[in-house]
């Protein structure tokens, strides 16, 4: 016999946090002593941008523990659904968490509604999952993601960025989070066009996180050595694609890593 809870909504989130709360994912960091923050990986640079055929959004691999390396090839890009995805910036743990929960939220509403919910409500969701965060950001677990995806009904990419509290705040044209956003941002304005093509718009990503890398130390640049490269997800009126490994190789190499060489650079 089917037992119906108190919950009787189209959110898995809330159906957790109300009838099974035991199973709720810790966004809370419940269990961390009061005024104590152990060392935990953080997870750094990502960005997102427009461009003409919708969205880009990609993140560099690299999640820092103080001064040391914590994983070399973290991926920070995620689909959350079939035309959406969300990038984390922040403690790695619950950042995770968080985006496979947003996931689970999207495709639970779909099964109960039979429809899948409209871009501006899954932003929605993921800012109150940021907003059940703040206890644990308050004691160091900040998470900050970018969210983003492809609006089927106005037929353009949007983006989205987060504050700790869960505000959210729609961006035009690009937006970067994390310990290289600065560098990230300033990179992207310099060369950011509304009409950029797919390629143009792989480029530009590549570039920008490599300037991060640059200038700031807990960013990870491309690892020529060990073959790792920046995770990039293309969202269009297609869906969400992730880039080919090698596609993302053959950017660089002729574009981002040649540019740099030819100013004196490093790569």
């Amino acid at each position: 016999m089917l037992i119906r809870g108190k919950y009787q909504g189209a959110s898995f989130f809330e159906l957790v946090e109300i009838d099974y709360p035991h199973l709720r994912p810790n966004l809370e960091g419940r269990g961390a002593e009061a005024g104590a923050v152990p060392s935990f990986p953080h997870g750094t640079t990502v960005l997102a941008m427009r461009f003409a055929d919708g969205v880009l959004m990609a993140g560099d691999r690299l999640a820092t523990e103080g001064h040391r390396v914590a994983s070399r090839d973290l991926q920070k890009v995620y689909p959350t659904d079939a035309y959406s995805l969300v990038a984390i910036a922040g403690a790695a743990g619950p950042a995770i968490e968080m985006a496979r929960m947003l996931r689970i939220e999207l495709e639970h509403y779909e099964k109960i509604e039979g429809e899948q919910l409209e871009l501006e409500g899954k932003a929605n969701k993921l800012s109150q999952m940021v907003r059940a965060n703040l206890p644990a950001a308050m004691q160091g677990l900040v998470v900050v993601p970018i969210f983003a995806g492809y609006d089927r009904r106005r037929r353009l990419g949007r983006l989205w960025k987060y504050d700790v509290t869960g505000g959210r705040y729609e961006e035009a044209e690009f937006e970067s989070s994390g310990s290289g956003s600065l560098y990230a941002r300033e990179s992207l304005k310099k060369a950011w066009r509304a009409d950029l093509s797919r390629d143009e718009a792989l480029r530009l990503s590549l570039q920008a996180l490599a300037d991060a890398a640059d200038e700031d130390r807990a960013t990870g640049g491309v690892d020529l050595t060990r073959g790792i490269f920046p995770v990039v997800y293309f969202c269009t009126i297609d869906g969400a694609r992730e880039v080919p490994r090698d596609e993302i190789e053959r950017a660089y190499r002729e574009h981002v890593l040649v540019a740099r060489q030819h100013v004196g650079g490093s790569a």
